[in-house]
């Protein structure tokens, strides 16, 4: 039976949900439950599991709801862990789903791309960027063998979209879209304008900021190349995020309610560690890109959690994907640049 004594309520009708994301060091997904004056609304849903599934429906229950009552969902962005289980809620309940336009259009060219597209992808791309043949032979033995890729690639379409600036239709709520790029193209922060529980004992701030994956109180989020086979735009994701960072620290809320650990006060003395933590690591690849280097053999050079042979395969491919979007960044700041002619391509700083 799924545990529900976790469930916490933040007071003012709001509740999170600890959902669970199998064989995953995050744990969970806090799937947050917004009261308004139509039903319950979910920000976020998690993963697509069946006992993610139970553990969601046990705690709605011992939130005094159902499934069945679920007005709406909120998807702060279209990651599996946070939108996997919409599809499902909106065919318990009939709910609406509503996402940011730019990532409900890379829903909709992953449902309509051919099954092996993303395989072929990742091969160019790990490809170009330089990763050793031994890394690139089972993606082609995977597409010899016809095997389709990530799983998940069916995610529901939503059929509202957030729009930034704006407040969402919640009556008795006062929620607006906040549009942070960087995680994905369309994250999204939803700010609840309205006074915190706890204002009465002096709580500094404004309202409530429920964060997703862009601000989090230890983790410094996942920024790398947006995956999309069929989209060719040259983008700056860590450009977009550091941006999307010093607007949440304008908006001062009074807590940030994030999809991952645990709520938590001082947003901008967050978002300021974090602007720092990413200057500290660009400094450090200009260190590193004296001599010239692929986005592989970056990756291979840069900090991580653990050391690179001890880095899963899927992981490195990640890794790979944040050493390029540090190397966009890099570029775009006129700090470092490719070397002409090299191939598969090499950066070095300037």
């Amino acid at each position: 039976m799924a545990q529900v004594t976790r469930v916490t309520e933040h007071g003012g009708g709001v509740w999170s949900i600890p959902v669970p994301i199998p064989d995953n060091p995050l744990g969970h997904t806090l799937v947050h439950l917004l009261d308004t004056d139509r039903g319950p609304v979910l920000i976020d849903t998690g993963w697509d599991d069946p006992t993610a599934w139970d553990t969601l429906t046990a705690g709605l229950a011992a939130c005094g709801t159902s499934v069945a009552d679920v007005h709406g969902v909120l998807v702060t962005h279209h990651h599996p862990d946070h939108h996997g289980l919409s599809g499902q809620v909106r065919e318990a309940s009939g709910a609406w789903i509503a996402m940011h336009a730019a990532d409900a259009q890379v829903v909709r060219r992953t449902r309509e791309a051919e099954p092996s597209r993303w395989l072929i992808y990742l091969e160019e791309k790990l490809s170009a960027a330089g990763a050793p043949e031994e890394h690139l032979a089972p993606l082609r033995a995977g597409r010899a063998a016809g095997r389709a890729g990530l799983p998940g690639q069916r995610p529901a379409l939503p059929d509202r979209e957030i729009v930034p600036g704006e407040l969402l239709d919640l009556p008795g709520r006062r929620l607006r879209a906040v549009w942070t790029p960087g995680h994905t193209p369309g994250h999204v922060c939803l700010h609840l304008e309205e006074a915190h529980p706890a204002a009465g004992e002096g709580m500094p701030g404004h309202g409530r900021l429920f964060s997703g994956d862009h601000l989090l109180p230890e983790i410094t989020p996942h920024i790398g190349l947006y995956e999309d086979p069929d989209d060719t735009t040259v983008i700056d994701p860590l450009g977009d995020y550091l941006d999307s960072l010093e607007r949440v620290a304008a908006l001062a809320p009074a807590e940030v309610l994030p999809a991952h650990q645990y709520a938590f006060t001082d947003a901008p003395a967050r978002v300021r560690a974090l602007l720092s933590h990413h200057e500290e690591r660009l400094a450090g690849l200009l260190t590193l890109l004296t001599t010239p280097l692929t986005p592989w053999q970056l990756a291979e050079s840069m900090e991580w959690n653990r050391p690179w042979e001890q880095i899963p395969y899927g992981s490195r491919n990640i890794a790979v994907s944040e050493a390029e979007a540090h190397l966009r960044r890099l570029v775009k700041l006129g700090r470092a640049e490719a070397v002409p002619g090299s191939n598969p391509v090499m950066y070095q700083a300037m």
